[in-house]
């Protein structure tokens, strides 16, 4: 049977589903708009379309590694509200499309939606669960990681997971690498190493760092100033404290004129004066710190402080190291 587009619109108009969707339903059905939308019911469709604009923010984020430890993945499953992301149920039903993705070893999220999962999809089966809780139901996020040797971690309330790869197997690997994967959890880092890091952050990083080092340096000089002229430097730190400790008595409009005209002109002259090597001295050890801190090799290691995650792992092989990592929380 031939299916017009003004059926498809007026179905897609009744329902909110998807035109292709849409004319399936009409297909099936042969043009009865009223099976069509019995069929799109059934399937979630129907009324998942009609939640396209809430927000699916709550959920549960689920990691698991196959029993070769070649391949882990992390699934996370949004929906709208805390209470049914701890249902039992839904975090059953992401359980079991993780479980479905590590057996089949899935690639990517396009790969893991379109795959069959008993009758329908796995993108039809996330919608279908919509009607089941009633609320907006989507995959979130989906990440792979394989390698010589890979684990993973799931944070007690199922809102934080991570997935870690290492090079390669080795004595006590199971141990350490879930213990990295411990870390990645709770120390939230960047990059692998410092070269894992995209260029972009670090740039980024670094014109922060230089902007922090020149205002550090600009309000040490107006703190001697104001020192210096006998006024204290806490009580002229913001427009709003001046006029508020003006009120108080505590400073005169005559100290409030001079604290502002040195504020204005020494902030100028020191910016002038900076020395460029000096700021970037500055600006070169806090980008150190902003690496030891988020590098996840150069973090001190939870588990063996106060040696580093790199020295933690080559103390059982020294040729073995964390490859990539994925951490997913809830919310970020």
């Amino acid at each position: 049977m031939n299916i017009t587009a003004s059926q498809v619109n007026e179905l897609r108009q009744m329902t909110g589903a998807g035109m292709m969707d849409c004319k399936k339903a009409l297909v099936e059905t042969e043009g009865n708009i009223e099976q069509a939308i019995d069929i799109l019911r059934k399937k979630g469709m129907a009324k998942a379309a009609k939640r396209a604009d809430r927000q699916a923010s709550e959920g549960a984020v689920l990691s698991k590694a196959a029993a070769d430890n070649k391949y882990a993945a992390i699934l996370m499953l949004n929906c709208e509200t805390d209470f049914v992301a701890q249902n039992a149920d839904f975090v059953k039903f992401t359980q079991t499309l993780l479980d479905y993705a590590v057996e089949h070893r899935i690639k990517t999220i396009d790969e893991l939606k379109a795959a069959k999962l008993n009758d329908m999809t796995v993108e039809e089966a996330v919608v279908n669960q919509s009607s089941v809780t009633g609320e907006k139901t989507e995959i979130g996020a989906f990440n792979v990681l394989e390698g010589e040797y890979v684990t993973f971690y799931n944070h007690p309330g199922n809102r934080l997971a991570t997935i870690v790869a290492m090079n390669k197997s080795f004595d006590k690997v199971d141990e350490i690498s879930h213990e990295v994967a411990l870390q990645v959890a709770a120390m939230s880092p960047v990059g692998v190493d410092e070269s894992s890091i995209p260029q972009e952050v670090k740039d980024r990083e670094y014109a922060v760092a230089v902007e922090k080092t020149k205002q550090d340096q600009i309000q040490k000089a107006i703190e001697v100033a104001l020192k210096k002229a006998g006024i204290n430097p806490s009580h002229v730190d913001s427009d709003d404290h001046i006029e508020s400790n003006k009120a108080k008595g505590w400073i005169t409009q005559e100290d409030a004129d001079k604290a502002r005209q040195i504020k204005e002109s020494v902030a100028a002259e020191k910016a002038a004066n900076i020395p460029e090597q000096m700021l970037q001295n500055i600006a070169n050890g806090r980008m150190a710190k902003f690496f030891k801190e988020n590098c996840l090799l150069d973090q001190i290691s939870l588990i063996a402080d106060p040696q580093t995650v790199r020295q933690y792992i080559q103390a059982a092989d020294k040729e073995a190291t964390v490859t990539a990592f994925v951490r997913i929380k809830l919310g970020e």
